[in-house]
């Protein structure tokens, strides 16, 4: 499935973007997030999670096992890249790609090193919450009640460490003036933070 990925000279790490149902790579919140991520220093992996012939069925769409799959195969790919070879790996997930970025970091092998989701459904992830070990940023919209009830019941069930940010006005899509500046500044700040621990471990 194609992708696109950009690495820029001494990133920090690598962001894999988990878009949301209905949506691709191609998705222009998604693509302006990753332009900030990318003038910070950090890498950033846009791909399809699903063939053109398989969207057709929207039961994959919201297949989250299946979506986590593949994110994961594409995970093993990034680490093997010449360009992305050694850097941490992160998961940024929007609407129903943040249950899928949390299902995959709850496998025992998964690397990522931070989760950011933007106006996610991490609730969907389920029962795997629990065997989260990454940090997790949960970014909602200040007028989007009931993804917000959502986030903060799925905050509850992981153990790792867990932030929910509001970002005051904006609703689920951030469509608002300056709502989606928030949502890079702050994945910005907690991929560089997490990123650079994940650098220091090793």
């Amino acid at each position: 499935m194609p992708g696109d990925l950009v690495v820029p000279d001494g990133a920090l790490g690598v962001v894999v973007f988990v878009h949301g149902s209905g949506s691709s790579r191609f998705s222009p919140r998604n693509r302006y997030v990753a332009g900030a991520l990318n003038e910070a220093g950090l890498g950033t992996l846009l791909f399809d999670l699903l063939t053109p012939e398989e969207e057709a069925d929207r039961a994959n769409v919201f297949d989250i096992e299946l979506l986590a799959g593949r994110l994961l195969e594409r995970t093993a790919q990034v680490r093997e890249h010449p360009d992305a070879a050694g850097l941490p790996v992160g998961y940024f997930g929007a609407s129903t790609g943040a249950a899928a970025a949390l299902w995959a970091a709850a496998e025992p092998d998964d690397p990522v090193a931070a989760i950011v989701s933007r106006g996610g459904r991490p609730d969907l992830a389920g029962d795997r919450l629990a065997a989260v070990r990454a940090p997790t940023l949960l970014i909602v919209g200040g007028r989007d009640p009931v993804v917000t009830e959502l986030n903060e019941e799925a905050a509850r069930r992981l153990r790792a460490e867990t932030r929910i940010t509001v970002v005051p006005g904006a609703t689920h899509l951030f469509e608002e003036p300056g709502a989606l500046d928030a949502v890079a500044e702050h994945a910005r700040g907690w991929f560089v933070t997490h990123f650079s621990g994940a650098r220091t471990a090793v």
